[in-house]
């Protein structure tokens, strides 16, 4: 199924990285940032944060200044990065925009399984590196089968 994340204020470490595991993220624009804070606090990333970095953050700019300078990213430069879909002026607004966008994916009754044989084509070494096995083009062959 489709995933919205609704960031309503800081989301750090773990918190930007499980942001960026959605389809879509819309952001508040008063307050909050996506920080990768591991270069601030000495801590190396794990090979798994990495992958869905490079993954969910298309630009090799952005994806220097995320990961290599610490950079505090507010909505409306994640928007301009590419790495936000949608900011809101506040916390009630963007969950209520998540809610509202998510509700309207959900009304187009997609086939679960062909939407996430599709969104691990999109990201697979994401996919390889937390442990999901890419479909076999037999299995993608009967998701397409079973719509003809």
């Amino acid at each position: 199924m489709p995933t919205v994340a609704a960031v309503t204020g800081h989301a750090s470490a773990g918190g930007c990285l499980l942001a960026l595991c959605h389809d879509y993220r819309i952001m508040r624009g008063d307050r909050g940032v996506l920080y990768m804070s591991e270069v601030d606090i000495g801590l190396p990333l794990p090979p798994y944060f990495m992958a869905v970095l490079r993954a969910k953050i298309t630009a090799a700019n952005a994806l220097r200044d995320v990961v290599l300078r610490g950079k505090k990213v507010r909505a409306a430069e994640g928007k301009d990065m590419g790495i936000v879909d949608a900011v809101y002026p506040s916390a009630l607004e963007t969950a209520d925009q998540a809610f509202k966008f998510a509700e309207q994916l959900a009304a187009r009754k997609w086939d679960g399984g062909v939407y996430a044989s599709i969104r691990m084509s999109m990201y697979p070494e994401a996919c390889r590196s937390v442990g999901i096995v890419e479909e076999s083009d037999e299995e993608k062959r009967k998701h397409f089968a079973s719509k003809l």
